[in-house]
């Protein structure tokens, strides 16, 4: 949940670099709370009759940017620019690759600054 809440307080940050483990385990939050909200939204409209999903449409609105801005940074890490998440296959294979040692022209390595740090 800590990898989750830090992607939301960097909401619209475009600029520097994302490990794998912040955006899988974004990738992963984000799953999980969009099937339960799939979950209530059933039992909800199986109740009520209402086929809209205002539960799921305002989660996915709220965490549209905050997903974008972890995809951009995570193309960051390997070096290549934010544009690569709009090819569709290539950019899950960069999303799984390992990030590049050291600093790139994106920003220092994120994995060494958190080594250095407490967790």
């Amino acid at each position: 949940m800590e990898w989750y809440l830090a992607v939301l307080k960097k909401y619209a940050v475009f600029t520097d670099r994302a490990r794998r483990k912040e955006y899988w385990m974004f990738v992963l939050f984000n799953f999980i709370i969009s099937f339960v909200l799939g979950v209530v939204e059933g039992f909800m409209g199986a109740q009520s009759g209402v086929r809209q999903s205002v539960l799921g449409s305002l989660y996915s609105l709220a965490v549209f940017i905050p997903s974008i801005a972890v995809g951009v940074r995570r193309m960051h890490d390997i070096n290549k620019s934010g544009w690569f998440l709009l090819i569709p296959i290539y950019n899950l294979i960069l999303a799984a690759t390992e990030g590049d040692s050291g600093e790139n022209r994106f920003g220092p390595d994120p994995k060494q600054e958190q080594q250095g740090r407490v967790i």
